[in-house]
Formats: C-alpha cells, structure tokens, sequence
C-alpha cells in the first residue's frame, strides 16, 4: 500500500512540469467557458463537459453539435477525426502504463496532448513511484482545464471578451514543450523525421487534413527505424 510519504513526494515531482500547463489550460479553459456561455449554455455545461469528456478541441466543435441539429453518426465520426491522434498516443503509452494498478483507467481516460508530453518524456526521479507521477501529472491537467472552463462559465456573462486568436495558445504551448525535449536529446533524428513529415503532408493535403496522414507516417516511420534510434539512445516513440 502506497504510504502519504511516497504519494506526497510523487505530487512535488509532478506539479513543476505541469505549472506551463496551468497557465494555458487556465486561459484556454477560460475562453471556452465564456464561449459556452455566450452561445447560450448555462455554467454546468461547460464544467460537466470538462470533468466528463475532457478533450478540449472536441468541447469546442461540441458547441455547435448541440447548437445543430440531432446527428449522432455524424458526431462519433468528426469526434473519431478531430481525436485520432490519441489511437498513436495509447500505442505509445503502452509500455509507460505497465504496473500502475487500477489508475491506468483514469490514465486512459485522462491522456490529453500535454498529459501525454510530459509523461511520455519526464525523467522520473528514481526515488518517486512513476505510475503516482503520471497520475498526479494527469489530475492536475484536469483540474486545470475543469477550473479554466468553471470560471469562464461562471462569470462569461460579466465580460465582454475577443476570442478571435486564442487557438494560437495552445500551437504555443506545444511549441514551448517541443523545444524543451529538443534540448534533452542528444540525438534529434525522430524529431527532423517527424518535423519533415508534417511540412509535406502539410503541403501535400493542406492544413485540415494533414494531421491523420503525418501521424500514419510518423508511426510508420519510426517503427521501421526504432531499432537504429534505440542504438543511438534516442527515444524512437518521441
């Protein structure tokens, strides 16, 4: 049984790595809360929506499924598109999720983009339980954007806010945690591969369809050249 000593210790090692999140969540969150309100849901929709779903781009294109009309088909699909990313996400969790217990479901459950950054590529000190960091990791993300929505539900009707832009917070965040694992590695084949991969699918199938194809080739490509990157020490799943 894990001691309050061995979860409070897991707790500090992961609150620093998410303080970056916290502030975009905080923002995003807000903005998204204001935006529910300002099309007309009550405060709990954006508070329930953010405990229970938790898939922040999926939340805001869920405003205009309820403001549409009824077509759950079409609705599993756009969600099955805008979150794909998260079937190469999970395969590439699967080893990270081995022996943490009964808090694996809620680290499926929870597995953000950032959630996923971070856990993917911390350094877990030797002396801290990594499946009670991930999970710390993945509560606080939630919290964050459960707070973030909450205030903007709550008082979006007492301010009058441009939302034009604050998609660009997010791209900034991912840029931030990207440069952050550039730094680490000494080797940075997997990331020139997957920079290189994501210019020409951008290219070739334009921005609103370019994620999908990037993420196949990427997994594709990292498969066929894990051994050699593994050899170098460089993370083949980065």
């Amino acid at each position: 049984m894990t001691s309050k000593r061995e979860l409070l210790k897991a707790f500090r090692a992961a609150f620093p790595s998410t303080i970056p999140i916290f502030a975009g969540f905080l923002f995003l969150g807000t903005a998204y809360g204001i935006y529910m309100n300002v099309s007309g849901f009550d405060a709990v929709y954006p508070i329930l929506m953010s405990l229970l779903i938790f898939a922040g781009s999926m939340e805001f294109v869920a405003v205009n499924l309820l403001l549409g009309a009824f077509n759950p088909l079409g609705a599993l699909f756009l969600t099955l598109m805008v979150n794909a990313r998260h079937l190469f996400y999970g395969i590439s969790m699967l080893e990270k999720y081995k022996g943490t217990g009964l808090k694996k479901a809620y680290l499926i459950f929870g597995m953000c983009d950032e959630s996923f950054s971070i856990n993917y590529a911390a350094t877990v000190p030797q002396d801290v339980n990594k499946g009670w960091y991930m999970f710390f990791v993945t509560v606080l993300n939630h919290c964050y954007w459960v707070l973030g929505a909450a205030i903007g539900g709550l008082f979006g009707s007492m301010v009058q806010v441009n939302l034009e832009g604050l998609e660009f917070v997010m791209t900034a965040l991912f840029v931030v945690i990207f440069m952050e694992q550039w730094k680490k590695e000494t080797s940075r084949h997997s990331a020139l591969l997957g920079l290189g991969v994501a210019s020409l699918c951008l290219y070739v199938f334009g921005s609103d369809r370019f994620i999908i194809p990037s993420m196949v080739i990427m997994i594709g490509g990292l498969t066929l050249l894990r051994g050699q990157l593994e050899k170098t020490g460089e993370r083949a799943w980065q």
